[in-house]
């Protein structure tokens, strides 16, 4: 594993948006894409669940309806350089078969770890 970088300015926003249900050889998908990105040595990844949203299907999924609220909408977002993240694309084929998955640019303001200063 490398040592995460530290983005500044410019950078690439990668948005991996699948339901919470979703496997990967009996673990959760995004555990897997988070995995794959620290693997990678991307700066971070963090999952987001949602309370409501649909997709493909058509489907609503909704924290508010018990009998839909095992299937939740997730969304992994990672963000750094912009050649790091397209060079990180190739290791979601195959894992990410359904779900959406987006780039877009943004600026990092500040990257900084836990503890006193980053």
């Amino acid at each position: 594993m490398t040592e995460p970088a530290r983005p500044s300015g410019a950078a690439t926003r990668l948005t991996v948006l699948v339901g919470e249900s979703d496997q990967w050889h009996h673990r959760p998908l995004y555990a897997e894409v988070v995995h794959r990105a620290r693997e990678a040595g991307l700066a971070g990844a963090s999952v987001f669940r949602g309370v409501e949203g649909f997709g493909a299907s058509s489907l609503v999924h909704t924290s508010r309806l018990l009998s839909l609220s095992e299937d939740l909408p997730v969304a992994v977002v990672i963000v750094d350089e912009d050649a790091r993240i397209r060079e990180f694309l190739p290791r979601l084929d195959g894992l990410v078969t359904g779900g959406l998955v987006t780039l877009e640019p943004c600026e990092v303001v500040r990257y900084a770890g836990g503890g006193a200063a980053g």
